[in-house]
């Protein structure tokens, strides 16, 4: 499925500059000063905070981009939660993704109840638009009291051992959260954690089960169609 690339205007860098840094940080447990020298040694002046700016404004939009062109998502998922330290409080990071591992939701929430998860059983549904066969998740009761509310009719398997998938997941995040010195706010962590979980996943194949030129080729697949919803494509590349 097919979408159209944002509108650059009224930038005076031209797209790939843009495209390149979103992807940099997002790829790559690096901080925005970190983007900005990678920048400089290729012969490109930008701040930080430009960077910082086009990762905010462009970066979402590049995530949506890439989940339209998503095959449509498995009929089993896996769905846990994990702990986030934001401003000294503690948080949880809800996640749901498919068979495939592809990423169907996140969500940051300050409790971990019936509500909680139930508002979290909702935005994947309305997110995808479909209902899934299987949902899989660990033993924390409001799952439970939860999926009886919100989808009675889905078959539901609690085990912690089965819910491997999705606890992985969680692994890049927590790479993104030791490189930022953890996050600043609520909003902010949903904001970056939104965007990171749709653009981090689209260049991290699953390499172990590849060989090295089917991960070539898969790879430049990928960057094919990152630059066709950046907008890249027709375009010069960085200066070498």
């Amino acid at each position: 499925m097919g979408s159209t690339p944002p509108s650059y205007q009224g930038h005076r860098y031209p797209v790939e500059i843009i495209a390149h840094c979103v992807w940099l940080y997002h790829r790559f447990p690096l901080s925005f000063r970190e983007v900005e020298e990678l920048m400089l040694e290729r012969g490109v002046l930008v701040s930080h905070e430009t960077v910082r700016r086009w990762c905010v404004k462009f970066g979402q939009a590049y995530a949506n981009g890439l989940r339209r062109r998503r095959p449509r998502p498995g009929d089993k998922w896996y769905l846990d939660e994990v702990f986030l330290k934001i401003d000294g409080e503690q948080q949880y990071l809800w996640r749901a993704v498919d068979a495939d591992g592809n990423v169907l939701d996140i969500l940051v929430q300050n409790r971990r109840d019936t509500a909680a998860a139930g508002r979290f059983f909702r935005t994947p549904l309305e997110k995808t638009r479909t209902v899934p066969r299987v949902i899989v998740t660990d033993k924390l009761r409001s799952y439970g009291a939860a999926h009886r509310e919100v989808m009675p009719s889905v078959e539901h398997r609690c085990h912690k051992g089965l819910n491997n998938r999705a606890e992985n997941r969680h692994q890049p995040t927590r790479q993104r959260e030791r490189a930022m010195k953890g996050f600043r706010s609520v909003g902010g962590a949903q904001r970056f954690l939104s965007a990171f979980s749709g653009i981090s996943p689209h260049f991290r194949p699953r390499r172990h089960l590849m060989t090295a030129a089917h991960y070539r080729i898969e790879m430049t697949v990928r960057f094919a169609v990152w630059d066709q919803i950046t907008g890249v494509t027709g375009v010069t590349g960085l200066p070498a």
